[in-house]
């Protein structure tokens, strides 16, 4: 697990980098430079040092990937910003045009536990308001219900994995579910489909163009789910 302070700068790096390649993807220079609107010579010297520190792996003339490491800054961060975003739309009402701006000022001084409490009464949201997904938290639960049940903040434990939703993944990609996010309705709906914490996920089938399904064989047995349900099972890969 990444531990200690890391840079505003380096966050942002790495929350770009999650954006467009949260399957470790390859993103390009130029990719990063146009989001960032920070020169290509400029944005190369930062991948050589996040290299140095192990976040990323940067091939010359292509871009870089993220490491474990990375993924785990990145995907904190992630949620971190996008939670913001929905409590800033939802609850405050902020106008539609300043809320990324001001979840970007927010989102590097937000602790763990302010993060879990704005989850908490946000009733878990899986989606920010431009409709992409909240990462997982990086907190050792099993289920949403098992996070309302630990009162002290102090006694919660870390997960040692990354987990990347099934909305997320590549195919074909294959892990265990390792957290369900929702309300005992919605995980109600998942355990009558024989998915549970420990199953095994094989996904093997690129999602149709336009469809609201997922097709995925979970302990061999073909299952088909919503785009709700993908969101909102985690797997660890």
């Amino acid at each position: 697990m990444a531990e200690g302070k890391i840079s505003e700068n380096i966050e942002e790096y790495l929350e770009v980098l999650y954006r467009n390649g949260s399957n470790k993807e390859q993103v390009s220079t130029t990719q990063l430079s146009k989001e960032l609107n920070i020169a290509p010579g400029s944005v190369t010297q930062m991948l050589k040092k996040l290299e140095k520190l192990g976040y990323i792996i940067y091939t010359p003339y292509k871009g870089a990937t993220l490491t474990d490491e990375g993924m785990e800054i990145a995907q904190k961060i992630t949620r971190k910003h996008r939670i913001l975003e929905k409590f800033l739309s939802d609850v405050l009402k902020v106008k539609e045009e300043n809320i990324h701006d001001q979840a970007c000022e927010m989102e590097h001084t937000l602790s763990d536990e302010a993060e879990r409490a704005l989850c908490n009464m946000l009733q878990n949201p899986d989606l920010c308001p431009d409709d992409n997904v909240i990462p997982s938290c990086n907190f050792d639960f099993d289920t949403c219900q098992q996070c309302y049940s630990l009162n002290d903040f102090d006694d919660i434990v870390y997960r040692q994995s990354n987990l990347l939703c099934i909305s997320e993944l590549n195919s074909p990609t294959e892990g265990k579910v390792s957290f369900i996010r929702g309300d005992s309705e919605l995980l109600d709906d998942i355990a009558d489909l024989g998915i549970s914490i420990g199953s095994n996920v094989k996904y093997e089938f690129t999602k149709p163009f336009d469809s609201d399904e997922y097709f995925l064989v979970i302990d061999d047995n073909e299952v088909t789910i919503s785009t709700q349900m993908a969101n909102n099972i985690f797997i660890s890969i």
